[in-house]
């Protein structure tokens, strides 16, 4: 194993840690924050460096993954020593969009220079950051993979072919697949399916699709915007999730991810929001393996699911302008 350090985006810090976490975990990997000498860094571990590109393609809440290059010595001597490449470079502190008028950046880049490297501040080769420590010690890092903040805005719902007003944000949505640990081949449900955002991002992440949801629009809908990901689902079904039957009998699921109707009285069929998700949520849930997991977004204060399924996460976050909902993540302990 070895310790990555991810810098998470500001949208909201909780989430952004959870998910980070849970994606280091689907890699093989996980939490390394004991210990850690930053706090503006969330501290993995993933099996190798190689990893790295992995993990940041997974992530939608962070901006870059770090590897220390000054363990046991000094930023301007770590900074010396990767000089000798010749490569170009460009340096920066984490937490400044530039270089600036910092002394300590402008000391460990006239060393990479001393040593025989050059300074490309457009299209460098590496890319190094300084960070300090909880003592005030700076360390050098070296950028090992960046986070594609783009590609989410390509997945924005005025873009998709089947739109409605509310739906999950991709960034949201692809943290809600990495909450649920979706690894290629996993079966993944959703049993409120909606648009399909939650399906398309565990898609995205390889994973095997399965909905339902009682408006028939709405899964031809989600079809459409599955395909325009180029992507199928295995199984889609139109009806009530309280007693529709997969007739493919997919076995087990390994994640249930799904952002329940609440508030939305023509997508519940007159029945109570919470209601709803009482009758149904376990239903499904207990066709989850051992280990797998429960992603749900609902509204602060609904009902917790009981015994076997244990909480592991409870993250409030502003989804739109005037609605906040709670990331929850059930794990099957039996």
């Amino acid at each position: 194993m070895i310790r990555v350090y991810v810098e998470l985006s500001g949208e909201s810090l909780a989430l952004a840690s959870a998910e980070a976490v849970a994606a280091a975990e689907a890699l093989g990997g996980g939490d390394a924050s004991s210990g850690s000498a930053f706090e503006s860094l969330r501290a993995l571990e993933v099996p190798e460096e190689r990893a790295t590109p992995l993990l940041a393609a997974r992530l939608a809440l962070a901006r870059r993954c770090l590897v220390e290059r000054s363990v046991g010595c000094d930023p301007e001597k770590s900074s010396a020593d990767a000089g000798n490449s010749g490569a170009s470079a460009a340096f920066r502190r984490i937490g400044q969009p530039s270089a600036g008028a910092d002394p300590s950046v402008h000391a460990v880049a006239r060393r990479y220079v001393s040593a025989g490297g050059r300074i490309d501040l457009e299209h460098p080769s590496r890319r190094f950051w300084l960070a300090r420590d909880r003592d005030g010690a700076d360390h050098l890092l070296e950028e090992v993979a960046t986070v594609d903040r783009s590609s989410e805005q390509r997945r924005r719902m005025p873009l998709l072919p089947f739109q409605r007003p509310v739906s999950l944000p991709p960034k949201l949505a692809r943290a809600a697949a990495n909450l649920g640990r979706v690894r290629p081949g996993d079966r993944v449900l959703d049993p409120f399916l909606g648009t399909g955002a939650l399906l398309a991002e565990a898609g995205l992440l390889g994973g095997r699709l399965y909905g339902i949801d009682r408006d028939a629009t709405m899964v031809r809908g989600a079809v459409e915007n599955l395909s325009f990901f180029g992507l199928s689902a295995e199984e889609l079904l139109v009806g009530d999730a309280g007693a529709v039957e997969f007739p493919g009998a997919p076995g087990a699921f390994d994640a249930i991810l799904t952002d329940p109707p609440y508030g939305r009285s023509s997508s519940t069929g007159g029945e109570s929001a919470d209601r709803l998700v009482e009758r149904v949520v376990p239903r499904w849930a207990e066709r989850l393996r051992p280990g797998g997991r429960i992603v749900l977004v609902v509204p602060t204060g609904a009902a917790e699911l009981p015994a076997p399924w244990r909480p592991t996460v409870s993250v409030p976050v502003r989804v739109h302008r005037s609605l906040t909902r709670e990331f929850r993540v059930y794990e099957r302990t039996t």
